[in-house]
C-alpha cells in the first residue's frame, strides 16, 4: 500500500525477486512529492527532476518487473489472521505478505491562498526546496523542533527568516531554541498568525494577525514553510498495528518488521525523522528483502 518512493522501490524489489506484487496507489498516488515541482536531492539527477515526473518514471520500473499498480485506495484492512485481507470500494484481495508504504501528510494552515500558492513559495519541506529562494528573505510556521530545525537550515539561503509562532514562547528543546535565538538571520513574530499569504503568481509576502492587538501587518517574503507538524497515514491500522503516540507505524530496530509478523513498513510512515525520499526509497528496498525472506521461510517451514 502506498505509491511514493518507498512503495514503488519496495515493488520494484519485489517485481524482481519474482513475488507478484500487486501496488495499491491510491487516487491520490504518488505521495508528497506530487506536490514537489524541482527535486534537486535525488542522486542521479543531476539538472533535477520534478515530482511527478519522478513518480511516473518509478511506475513504468516497478510495472517493467511485473507490478500491477491499481490507482484505488483501501478501505478496510483485516491483519488477523493470513492471508491477510484488504479491500478498495469495489475489489477484494488477499495478500500473504504486506508492506505499507501509505507515507504522511504535512499538517497546513488551512488557509485558500496557502493551497493556491503551494510549490510557488509555499512549501512544507525547507530541505527540499529552501535553496530555490536562495538570498530571498523567508518566513517559518511553527515553535516546535521541526520549526527551528527549519529555520536554521533556511539561513544557509536566506537573507533573513521569520519564524512565525502563535504563543509568546516556544515549544522546541532547549538546544534548538538557544541555536535559533543566537542565530544573527533569524527574528521572531510573537503571538502572531498567518491571516492570509499574499501573492497572485507567487508568494510575495505574508500577512499576519497579531491574537493580542488584533493588528495586522503584511511581511515580505518570497517563501512561506509550514513546520507544524505531519500526520502519518495510519488511520486504517489503528488497533491493528504497534503506533508510537502519534501515529507512526513502530518498526523493529535495524527491520522493516510491524508487531504483526508478515506486516512490513517502509517509508514516512515509519519515519517521523527524516522524511526525505531517498531515505524511504531506501527503506522500500529493505522492507522488500524483508518480505522476500519471510515469505521463503515461511515456505521452507510448510515443506518440512
Amino acid at each position: 500500500m502506498g505509491s511514493g518512493p518507498a512503495g514503488y522501490t519496495a515493488a520494484i524489489y519485489s517485481g524482481r525477486a519474482e513475488l507478484q506484487p500487486t501496488l495499491l496507489a491510491g487516487l491520490q498516488f504518488g505521495g508528497q512529492l506530487m506536490l514537489t515541482t524541482d527535486v534537486e536531492n535525488y542522486p542521479g539527477f543531476p539538472d533535477g527532476v520534478t515530482g511527478p515526473e519522478m513518480m511516473e518514471l518509478l511506475q513504468k520500473q516497478a510495472e517493467r518487473f511485473g507490478t500491477k499498480v491499481l490507482l484505488e485506495d483501501a478501505t478496510k484492512i483485516d491483519l488477523t489472521s493470513r492471508p491477510f485481507q484488504l479491500e478498495t470500494e469495489d475489489k477484494r484481495f488477499s495478500a500473504d505478505a504486506l508492506i505499507v508504504a501509505t507515507g504522511a501528510s504535512a499538517r497546513w494552515l488551512g488557509l485558500e491562498s496557502e493551497t493556491r500558492l503551494q510549490n510557488l513559495g509555499v512549501s512544507a519541506c525547507a530541505t527540499c526546496d529552501g535553496a530555490l529562494y536562495r538570498g530571498k528573505e523567508m518566513a517559518v510556521v511553527g515553535g516546535g523542533d521541526t520549526a527551528m530545525e527549519e529555520a536554521l537550515f533556511l539561513t544557509r539561503f536566506a537573507t533573513k527568516v521569520t519564524v512565525i509562532h502563535r504563543r509568546d514562547q516556544l515549544r522546541a528543546s532547549k538546544i534548538m531554541q538557544e541555536r535559533a535565538f543566537a542565530h544573527e538571520k533569524i527574528e521572531f513574530a510573537w503571538n502572531t498568525a498567518v491571516d492570509e499569504v499574499v501573492g497572485e503568481e507567487y508568494v510575495t509576502g505574508v500577512r499576519l494577525l497579531n491574537l493580542e492587538s488584533g493588528e495586522k501587518s503584511v511581511l515580505p517574503v518570497e517563501a512561506l514553510f509550514i513546520a507544524i507538524g505531519h500526520r502519518p497515514n495510519t488511520s486504517l491500522l489503528v488497533g491493528q498495528l504497534e503506533l508510537d503516540d502519534v501515529g507512526y507505524v513502530i518498526v523493529k530496530p535495524g527491520t522493516s518488521s510491524t508487531s504483526v509478523e508478515g506486516v512490513f513498513a517502509c517509508g514516512d510512515v515509519a519515519d517521523p525523522v527524516y522524511r526525505q525520499a531517498v531515505t524511504a526509497a531506501g527503506t522500500g528496498c529493505i522492507a522488500a528483502i524483508d518480505a522476500e525472506r519471510w515469505l521463503a521461510e515461511q515456505e521452507a517451514r510448510s515443506i518440512e
